[in-house]
């Protein structure tokens, strides 16, 4: 006889047992929610989820492998088409336990085993805040009252103020400057440009006027 897993018997013996929380993971797919005592609950819980992982996977193999610990092919149809949709995005904890109290007459634990089948919600980030010690803020806050008085900075001040002129007047002659030579720069070409327009013509003229000299000189000879 093999020997069982650790922790109470339920059944007569390992098949019985097999057989019961295959039963009970059964009627709990059913039903969505079964009430039983505390130890059936924490002992079904693997199993179910175990089973609902194979839903997840959806193919021919995982289907076979569930038909072999639940005979029942409607509820296999209800594992495979109706429960594995709404568990998808869940990685896990597939079931819930609620303790109930103790049961009249053998005062049993009782629990309720259901399934988890609301959505995914994704918890907000949490940003941890840091507080400071009091102490350390008051000395940090000494430190930067020393360093930084309020006298230091009304003399920065009026020293920005006074070197604004003297850098405004310093740079405005350059800039006259600068003009005036972009001024002179355009004006130099036009007055190099005349004489050339003017000396065309006349270098032109002197040929025609040594022509009838030639001319005459010949007639006479």
């Amino acid at each position: 006889m093999p020997r069982p897993t650790k922790g109470p018997r339920l059944g007569g013996g390992p098949a019985h047992e097999r057989l019961l929380l295959n039963n009970l993971a059964a009627s709990l797919f059913t039903h969505k929610a079964v009430t039983t005592t505390e130890t059936k609950a924490k002992r079904v819980q693997p199993v179910a989820e175990k089973l609902v992982t194979l839903a997840k996977r959806g193919d021919l193999h995982a289907r076979r492998q569930v038909m072999a610990d639940i005979s029942d092919k409607n509820v296999v149809h209800e594992l495979f088409t109706n429960i594995a949709p709404l568990v998808q995005e869940r990685n896990g904890g597939y079931t819930r336990i609620t303790k109930l109290g103790f049961r009249k007459g053998d005062n049993a634990p009782m629990a309720l085993i259901e399934l988890v089948l609301e959505p995914v919600v994704a918890k907000p980030a949490r940003t941890k805040t840091k507080l400071a010690n009091a102490i350390k803020g008051t000395g940090a806050a000494a430190v930067v009252e020393d360093a930084t008085p309020a006298e230091t900075v009304v003399e920065e001040a009026v020293v920005v103020e006074e070197a604004m002129p003297e850098a405004v007047a310093e740079e405005t002659p350059v800039v006259e400057e600068a003009v005036a030579e972009e001024v002179v720069a355009e004006e130099s070409p036009a007055v190099e440009e005349a004489p050339v327009a003017e000396e065309a013509p006349v270098a032109e003229e002197t040929p025609a006027e040594e022509t009838p000299a030639e001319e005459t000189k010949s007639e006479e000879a």
